[in-house]
């Protein structure tokens, strides 16, 4: 479906059944995401994107309050698809019941990237330390979807889900001025954690981004999400984030091999970001050093670089203690 195609469809629709039908509600609903989304609209002029992107607002409103058109019919490896949790870069993801998302690609063409992550959490989960585990996704479980309509084969996964998180999206917007370096410390400590789990199993992240890294603001927990774009024994990242181009540090963007270095930047970016103004001279610094042009130039273990950071923190605050956090300052 082209994207003036699709801006013309919801704008005709006066009722749920106009806009997704009810022979396949939820492929009209994929087509009609993937023609509207932001991220793909490319080189539109400014008029075309704003309609498109106020389109998508009114498709994805609307399906999040219908849930699923057709409960009975929409049903995806035995998984009963229901409301819209989310719509990622690359998938949406379905509640699918018993804490559960289910992964759906927009484009049969990622199918490699949702193979990516399937092997990126198995990987880690299989060499990972099992105490840290909780810092990144649960796959329950991947297979493969054949539409029946169109024959394009999908490849999907189910994973856990885990209540009450935020990304750093989210934490910059309740802090625009910056966020205190105390707060953005715990977050730090535990982003590095998730990396230093997962690159003991051989697996580079390949697109920490804020949108990527989710908070539990009362527990101070961190989750790391979306491994599509992981990187497994030096390999190189397959793909670059629409509109994140700038957060990548030279060895991505010149696709040339991944290493640790690649994600300790990333995060060292994304905190740096997320602290602003706010950040003292010591961990601007320490910042900067994770973010050195040459791989091979920057840390390249997340644990000992967790334990220099604590080093910092500990000359800025001395030890450290409990520090409630809430995203409503």
């Amino acid at each position: 479906m082209r994207t003036d195609e699709a801006i013309r469809l919801v704008a005709a629709a006066r009722t749920d059944t106009d806009l997704f039908g009810v022979d396949a509600p939820a492929r009209r609903y994929r087509e009609l995401v993937a023609a509207l989304h932001p991220d793909r609209l490319g080189a539109l002029d400014a008029r075309v994107r704003a309609a498109a992107t106020d389109a998508f607002v009114q498709v994805t409103t609307r399906w999040q309050a219908t849930g699923t058109a057709d409960p009975a019919t929409v049903v995806l490896g035995g998984y009963p698809l229901g409301a819209l949790a989310h719509a990622g870069d690359l998938a949406d993801l379905y509640d699918v019941g018993a804490d559960r998302l289910l992964k759906l690609p927009r484009d049969p063409a990622d199918n490699d990237l949702m193979a990516r992550e399937a092997y990126a959490l198995r990987q880690i989960e299989d060499r990972g330390d099992p105490r840290h585990l909780p810092y990144v996704p649960r796959l329950v479980d991947s297979f493969r979807h054949r539409d029946a309509a169109s024959g394009a084969e999908r490849r999907i996964s189910v994973l856990a889900a885990v209540p009450g998180l935020h990304d750093l999206d989210a934490v910059r917007r309740a802090y625009p001025d910056g966020l205190d370096a105390r707060d953005a410390a715990w977050m730090w400590r535990r982003l590095l954690v998730a990396l230093g789990l997962a690159h003991r199993a051989g697996v580079v992240h390949g697109a920490v981004l804020p949108r990527h890294v989710l908070i539990e603001p009362d527990a101070h927990g961190v989750v790391l999400v979306d491994w599509c774009f992981s990187a497994v024994d030096g390999g190189t990242v397959p793909a670059l984030v629409p509109g994140h181009e700038d957060w990548y540090p030279p060895e991505v963007t010149a696709r040339r091999p991944a290493g640790p270095g690649t994600d300790l930047a990333m995060a060292a970016a994304c905190m740096s970001w997320l602290m602003g103004d706010r950040a003292p001279r010591e961990l601007r610094a320490f910042a900067d050093g994770c973010r050195r042009p040459a791989l091979a130039a920057r840390p390249d273990d997340a644990w000992r670089l967790l334990g220099e950071l604590d080093e910092v923190l500990d000359r800025l605050y001395g030890p450290r203690t409990f520090r409630p956090f809430t995203l409503n300052p």
